[in-house]
This record gives C-alpha cells, structure tokens and sequence, in this order.
C-alpha cells in the first residue's frame, strides 16, 4: 500500500502576554487525520524568530510534506484570514519569546521582496463561505513571527520540488477575547472544521478559482 502524502501543518506557542495561542489549539486537533487523501502531521513552531526557522527546516526535512500550510493568531481580527502574500522583512513591535526585537532586518538576505502563496487561496476562501464560516483573502501577515514562518515555508518551496505552502491567521478564541470589550472571537470547533476544509481544498486542487476577493484600502 502506498504512502499517503503528507500536509504539514504548524502552530505557535503562546506570545505576549497570553497563555494559550489559538492557532496550536487547533492545530493539534487535526494531527494524524487523512483530509483529502493526505495525512497531517502537526508542529508546534517557537514564537521566536531564530527557533522558529530551525524547527520549520527541521520540520520539513523529517515530514517531506506536499503541503505545509502555517497557522498563526490575529487577535482583533474577526475572520479566518487566508494570506496571499508574505514579505521579506523582519519589524517587530514586540519582542518575540526570546527577547530578540528585530527591526528592518530581512528574513533571507538575498531572498526576493515577496512570496505569493501557491494554495489554491480563492477556492479556499469560497469553500469557507460556503459553510457559513466567516473568511477572507488577507493581503498582509504582518511583520511578526508568523510572516517570518510563512515567508520560510514559500522560501523553502523553492528547493523542495512540488512542495505548496502558505499561511492562515486565525481569531483569538473566545476565552481570550473575553477579556478585552468588543474583541472578535472564533470557536475552538469553528477553527478546526474551517482549517479542515481550507486543507481539503488544497489537497484535491491545484488550480485556483476566479473570484473577487479583494480591498479598497
């Protein structure tokens, strides 16, 4: 019986002043499942910009995924956010959990400006609305640690042949939100059944779908 290929899926330990980070609570919940004839396997990626990139590569080299797909929290955001794009640079507004605050610093000296995602990112997206989960095409990941990961995974697609990757920042939970008036949430159940489909998607497509999904600002 043949292998089934592989679907990397990352997330972040807590950062700030949070305890639990979303984005591995509902990583891990999908560990070893077989969505879209591919079997995942989840990684819990440091909220540190060096240890990060080590545990990615590392990752990658151990799993030899045909997707890797990056899970990371936006707190204040109200939906799943699909990232189209990942830039090459490092500005931390806060420190990361090593205490090194990088500013304007590239993540891959000699790397090009930007990745684009080579996810079927639209089909994703319609898939998503479909099932009456709040979504939408993101044209920035920040300039965090979890741009840093997604810049990585499209970085390492480039020597990997056939690897896809790219990226989904996710709300806080509500546990989270719940402490700051007015902050959006998401459920923990919601989160893992949007994260399933948006892999479904990617593992049974290449080709993208046609579909305005962009912003005026």
């Amino acid at each position: 019986m043949s292998k089934h290929p592989r679907i990397l899926l990352t997330g972040f330990t807590p950062f700030g002043h949070e305890d639990i980070n979303p984005s591995w609570e509902a990583v891990r919940e999908l560990d070893g499942q077989l969505i879209g004839g591919h079997r995942v396997v989840a990684r819990l990626l440091p909220t540190v910009f060096a240890d990060s990139q080590r545990e990615l590569e590392r990752a990658v080299n151990d799993v030899e995924p045909a997707i890797a797909l990056g899970v990371g929290q936006a707190g204040g955001r109200s939906r799943l956010s699909i990232e189209r794009v990942a830039i090459n640079v490092q500005d931390a507004r806060i420190a990361d959990n090593a205490g090194a605050q990088p500013i304007d610093e590239a993540i891959v000296a000699d790397g090009p400006a930007a990745y684009f995602s080579n996810l079927p990112i639209k089909a994703m997206l319609k898939a998503l609305l479909a099932e009456g989960l709040p979504a939408e095409v993101s044209n920035t990941a920040g300039t965090f640690v979890c741009n840093h990961v997604a810049y990585l995974m499209l970085h390492l697609a480039q020597t990997y042949p056939g690897l896809r990757a790219g990226f989904i920042h996710i709300p806080y939970l509500p546990s989270q939100a719940a402490r700051f008036p007015d902050t959006p949430s998401m459920a923990k159940d919601d989160v893992v059944r949007a994260l399933a489909i948006a892999l479904e998607v990617a593992a049974t497509r290449h080709a993208d779908v046609r579909l305005g999904a962009g912003t005026l600002d």
